[in-house]
């Protein structure tokens, strides 16, 4: 087995509790060195600090599974991390059968997602640990969810840093084209093939409900939609009217299918359209809305697009604050964790100044709780979900 040593130091990080050891930390490697190989991690006083498994053209170098001797090559191993995770989201979810089953670093199975819905598995294989320890991981969930079909979403960019292809490939048993997922008393329609992340997006499940109590008789949109999750709960909840935008037509179409399972075609409609000219032309029109809500795709990919990042932040905000009516509500979020809560906090703040708005911050809310904070692991928090209102 490998045997990583890391330079005098450098283990602060990783003994506070952070499960990631970045490759200029190391000071020798003795063994195996392949992409994915089972490694032990030693301080530079010889002392173990744990075993992981090891990536040599990844500057995530070593990746943390366990803080003792233990051997990660079992099926065993991973079955009882994903049932420790099931156990957790029974606790917090009873009944409820879509939920994110296993959240990588904060279920201490590092570069592994899965979503469940119902009773299809959808994954992620971030790492190339992960991906040497398929078979084991596909092993593992047969027996702990016992699944109807698995696909692995493996298109994501991701992957690219570990050395490895972007797919999308069933796995297990059969995927049907849509299938149908329960939030909140609400009916929705997944593509999990061709659907963005692993089909839908499920980390925002308790923010949804915040439209409750804001949107009965209000006009509200829903600017980049997607498969309209915020804009069939508020017309579920009492919405006039309602109007989703998303530049995609496959999503536009799929939104429209939700709010007619929902009985809701009538009150809820959608535009396939670029969000940004759309916010731009309802401002000419002199449209106003009671609430407003504003859930981007992750502008900020990398810390080197930032400040481009923060622009569209700055520019939908806004525009988004200029369409309210008075006393008018804006949801904004931001998925991306290279914004920062307080710098997402600062964008607000000057959207507010520059659309010439007073503006207070009713609630502040993160991602569902089936998808955990790790404390030591700053990464795991990424989505900010801010209630502001315009007095």
């Amino acid at each position: 087995m490998l045997k990583i040593t890391l330079k005098k130091n450098e283990d602060k990080r990783i003994k506070f509790g952070h499960p990631w050891v970045f490759s200029n930390e190391i000071a020798t490697l003795d063994g195996p060195r392949e992409a994915g190989a089972a490694a032990e991690l030693f301080d530079a006083g010889g002392g173990l600090i744990g075993s992981g498994y090891y990536n040599p053209r990844s500057l995530i170098a070593f990746r943390l599974l366990s803080r003792q001797r233990e051997d990660i090559d079992t099926a065993g191993f991973y079955r009882q991390r994903i049932a420790a995770a099931l156990e957790h989201r029974r606790g917090v979810y009873p009944g409820l059968a879509t939920f994110r089953a296993v959240y990588g670093e904060s279920d201490f199975l590092p570069g592994l997602v899965v979503d469940k819905y119902g009773d299809y598995l959808s994954l992620q294989i971030l790492s190339a640990g992960m991906e040497r320890r398929r078979d084991l991981l596909l092993e593992a969930l047969a027996e702990v969810f016992a699944p109807k079909g698995i696909i692995a979403r493996n298109d994501v960019s991701v992957r690219s840093l570990e050395g490895l292809p972007e797919t999308i490939e069933v796995l297990a048993g059969e995927i049907p084209e849509l299938v149908e997922m329960e939030e909140n008393g609400l009916r929705f329609l997944v593509d999990l093939r061709h659907g963005q992340k692993t089909g839908g997006f499920l980390d925002q499940k308790e923010n949804h409900l915040l439209l409750r109590g804001l949107c009965k008789g209000k006009q509200v949109l829903d600017c980049f939609c997607y498969a309209g999750s915020w804009a069939t709960h508020a017309g579920a909840f009492g919405a006039a009217s309602v109007l989703g935008i998303d530049i995609s037509a496959r999503a536009v179409a799929q939104a429209e299918r939700n709010a007619e399972l929902n009985g809701l075609s009538g009150s809820v409609s959608f535009e396939e359209c670029d969000a940004f000219e759309r916010l731009r032309s309802l401002h000419q029109q002199g449209r106003r809305f009671g609430v407003v809500v504003m859930d981007p795709p992750a502008f900020v990919k990398s810390r080197k697009n930032i400040a481009e990042a923060t622009k569209g932040y700055l520019t939908v905000n806004r525009r988004a604050l200029e369409l309210l009516e008075p006393g008018g509500y804006l949801i904004t979020c931001s998925c991306s964790h290279h914004m920062g809560r307080e710098a997402f906090r600062d964008v607000l703040t000057q959207a507010a100044r520059q659309a010439r708005r007073e503006v207070r911050l009713v609630e502040a809310r993160s991602q569902a709780a089936d998808h955990p904070v790790l404390l030591s692991f700053p990464e795991s928090e990424y989505l900010k979900c801010l209630v502001l209102q315009a007095v």
